[in-house]
């Protein structure tokens, strides 16, 4: 009988895992979306991927970068399952090339470029012409599409050769930011949707001053259903009022 007893107490632990495991819900066919988002909408990608994972069995692990850096990962075949640019060159090059789903390329947002001083009291275009400031942050813009847009603005306003030796280029737009938040820079062309309520003095340039920067998503692995329904899901209306609140025009 002792035996039978201690043979028992070995194999109720046991049953009990098993028992307990049974009565807990199941995540069959939960995936991990791998998404590579461009560096200006690293907040918004966040927000967006909670938003979704609340109503989805389905994990976002997001990877955030240049939209240049991105595209040339992309190209040596990364690890990844969709892709948020800041522009629609490199999600339509890498379609073309057979690097992303034919026909899932869209326009996911509209970003809006801003002038940016977290301490003067006010700043433009004037500003710009006198010129009394040591730096002023712009993306890279062979990498980054604000930074080209920011190009476009400066020789809109004919202050290319004035400014060029002012200017200090980030990798990235959150680089730039970081230049400007930091105090490395008194001033720069930043994306509206970093800016939230921080204090300081902010000019939204003429949207005929520069090309739209237009922000299209691509599905990289025809196979992830998670990155399927990520991608479906930023069209929904949740997904477009969060980005309207964020700073982003509408697609």
């Amino acid at each position: 009988m002792i035996c039978v007893f201690r043979a028992f107490a070995r194999v109720l632990p046991a049953f009990g895992l098993a028992f307990w495991l049974a009565l807990q819900p199941t995540t069959a066919g939960a995936e991990v979306a791998r998404v590579a988002v461009a560096s200006n909408f690293s907040t918004a990608a966040k927000l967006l991927a909670a938003e979704f994972e609340a109503t989805s069995t389905h994990r976002i692990r997001l990877s955030s970068g240049s939209t240049g850096k991105l595209y040339s990962q992309l190209r040596l075949q990364a690890p990844f399952d969709a892709f948020l640019a800041a522009d629609q060159e490199r999600p339509r090059l890498l379609e073309a090339g057979g690097f992303a789903v034919a026909g899932s390329r869209f326009t996911y947002a509209v970003g809006r470029l801003v002038l940016w001083s977290p301490t003067a009291d006010s700043v433009g275009p004037r500003d710009l012409e006198r010129g009394e400031f040591r730096r002023i942050a712009i993306a890279q813009p062979a990498l980054a599409p604000y930074g080209a847009a920011a190009i476009e603005v400066i020789e809109s306003l004919g202050l290319r050769a004035t400014l060029e030796p002012k200017l200090v280029y980030g990798e990235n737009i959150g680089q730039t930011f970081a230049f400007v938040a930091s105090g490395n820079a008194e001033l720069g062309f930043v994306a509206a949707s970093q800016l939230g309520d921080r204090a300081g003095a902010r000019w939204l340039p003429p949207e005929a001053s520069h090309l739209p920067v237009r922000q299209d998503a691509v599905l990289i692995n025809a196979d992830s259903m998670a990155a399927r329904e990520f991608l479906a899901f930023l069209r929904s209306d949740a997904a477009l009022a969060l980005l309207h609140d964020l700073g982003y025009a509408p697609p």
